[in-house]
């Protein structure tokens, strides 16, 4: 059997609309990457990514001490026990998680609307258990985000939450690419630099 690599008849106009947005979000996320005002975008990125350290904690049995997001983009999660070498990828491979979740959601006003409402019942457990006031600001900051874009999306014309949503997941999605790039670079420079063994 032959494959058929024609594209006619391939997209309806609303998976070109999705498609096209996708594409625009990720114009957008590479462009103002290194700007304050993707800043508050990042360290949610940051969060998921160390939040999903601590899930994979807990599914093997261990205990998260603390989770900290740093004003500098980093982060950390302290556990105890569990099983390491499946904690230690559950950041990056939890963003890739997170956001092909979110950018799934995001085609569906109800499936955006849940994903919403779960992210902001996330944010405020994490906003009492948070060890940083980083941390803390950030939740506050984007639940009361997240709660106007949900307010205006019901009461008004504006219609942008499934854009949020949507542009969420992509940034965690290019994270997730990005970081796991820089880890390998890092691993890779470390091995040029061992002495050569005989």
């Amino acid at each position: 059997m032959k494959p058929n690599w024609e594209l006619k008849n391939c997209c309806n106009h609303d998976q070109v609309v999705f498609l096209v947005t996708v594409a625009v979000c990720t114009v957008v996320i590479l462009a103002l990457r290194r700007t304050v005002l993707l800043r508050p975008f990042k360290l949610v990125t940051v969060f998921l990514h160390e939040a999903s350290h601590a899930i994979a904690c807990k599914l093997t049995c261990g205990h998260v001490e603390g989770i900290q997001v740093h004003a500098d983009e980093g982060g950390t999660t302290q556990t105890r026990g569990g099983i390491y070498w499946l904690i230690l990828p559950a950041g990056y491979l939890g963003s890739s998680f997170w956001g092909m979740v979110l950018i799934l959601a995001s085609t569906n006003l109800l499936t955006a609307r849940i994903a919403a409402g779960c992210f902001i019942a996330a944010l405020l457990i994490v906003l009492f258990i948070a060890k940083n006031w980083t941390l803390r600001g950030l939740c506050i900051g984007f639940i009361s985000f997240l709660g106007v874009i949900w307010i205006l999306q019901e009461t008004t014309k504006v219609r942008i939450l499934r854009y949020i949503i949507l542009f969420i997941g992509v940034m965690n999605s290019l994270f997730s690419v990005y970081g796991m790039s820089l880890e390998m670079q890092n691993q890779i420079d470390l091995v040029l630099q061992l002495p050569y063994m005989k």
